[in-house]
């Protein structure tokens, strides 16, 4: 009673065939090609990890209220807002703080009284040929809320410089 092979009909044939086949595909799997065909230049149907262009670099300046005044977002230049002495690069949210955004009054500006204040009015705002806002009268609740909104723009945004005295820098 031992096991006996028949290969008489073309069935048992076909059939054995096809499970040495399947046994060979599990057993000894095709190594993919790692490597790419070509090098992606651009986003067709799936990602690309080659970017056209790279991101600007963006340098830690001293600005003062004139200086900062001109990147107010005008002309799809570069937005920036400063809260407290430090500047923050904001263009990624252009849709808040561009000239159009809810908060665009503060592109380009020193932001620190109104964000402490949850005031997006323009009387928040010292105008850039006076001196800085000591946030002096600022009651400690509103310096609490001030520095959550430094947290926050810390986390999402980039700190490109701090905020200086007009005749300062």
């Amino acid at each position: 009673m031992g096991l006996s092979l028949d290969f008489g009909t073309p069935v048992n044939t076909a059939l054995l065939v096809y499970i040495l086949y399947t046994v060979q595909k599990i057993v000894f799997p095709p190594i993919p090609d790692l490597e790419p065909k070509s090098v992606p230049t651009e986003f067709k149907n799936g990602y690309s990890w080659m970017p056209k262009s790279h991101a600007p670099t963006v340098l830690y300046q001293t600005y003062t209220p004139k200086t900062l005044a001109k990147y107010d977002g005008r002309d799809c230049g570069r937005i920036l807002l400063a809260i407290n002495g430090i500047v923050f690069d904001v263009t990624s949210g252009r849709n808040f703080y561009g000239p159009e955004g809810m908060y665009g009054n503060f592109a380009g500006r020193d932001a620190s009284r109104g964000m402490a204040k949850q005031s997006f009015d323009m009387e928040m705002l010292t105008p850039i040929d006076q001196p800085l806002d000591k946030l002096e009268d600022l009651a400690p609740d509103e310096i609490e809320n001030m520095r959550g909104w430094i947290d926050h723009f810390s986390n999402k945004y980039i700190i490109c410089g701090k905020l200086v005295e007009n005749d300062a820098a």
